[in-house]
C-alpha cells in the first residue's frame, strides 16, 4: 500500500468521478467530452492535478482546452463543492497523460532489446 492516506485516497476518486461530471454540464462541447484518467491531490489537498486523456488532440486544441480549463476552475470547484457539502475544494491543475505514451515506447524497446538478444545467442551458435 503506498503511503497516501485514506482520506486523501477517498477525495481523489471522489473527485475522480465529480470532475467528468461538473465538465458534463458546461456549454463548450469539446471540454463536456474530456475523459480523465486520473487526480492526485497534494497531502494538505489544497492542489489537484487532473490527468486528461489526449485522444487525438492536436496541439492547439491541447492549448485551447487547458486555457478554457482554467477559466472555468472555479465553476468545476464550486461542483464539487456543492455536490459532496465541502467546505474547500482542491484548486485544479490541468495536464494531458502521457504515461500509455511512454509505457508503449518502454514496451517496444525492451522488445528490441530481446530480439537483439536472440539474434546474439543465434549467431554464437
Amino acid at each position: 500500500m503506498s503511503e497516501k492516506s485514506i482520506k486523501l485516497q477517498r477525495t481523489e476518486s471522489v473527485l475522480r468521478e465529480l470532475i467528468p461530471e461538473a465538465l458534463s454540464t458546461l456549454n463548450d462541447e469539446m471540454l463536456r467530452g474530456l475523459c480523465v484518467i486520473d487526480v492526485e491531490c497534494t497531502r494538505g489537498k489544497y492542489d489537484a492535478t487532473v490527468y486528461l486523456d489526449k485522444m487525438m488532440f492536436d496541439e492547439e486544441e491541447k492549448k485551447y482546452i487547458i486555457n478554457h480549463l482554467r477559466k472555468v476552475n472555479s465553476v468545476l470547484k464550486t461542483y464539487c463543492m456543492q455536490s459532496e457539502g465541502w467546505f474547500r475544494c482542491p484548486n485544479f491543475r490541468f495536464k494531458f497523460d502521457d504515461k500509455l505514451e511512454k509505457q508503449n515506447q518502454m514496451d517496444a524497446l525492451f522488445e528490441q532489446v530481446a530480439k537483439e538478444l536472440k539474434k546474439g545467442n543465434k549467431d554464437d551458435n
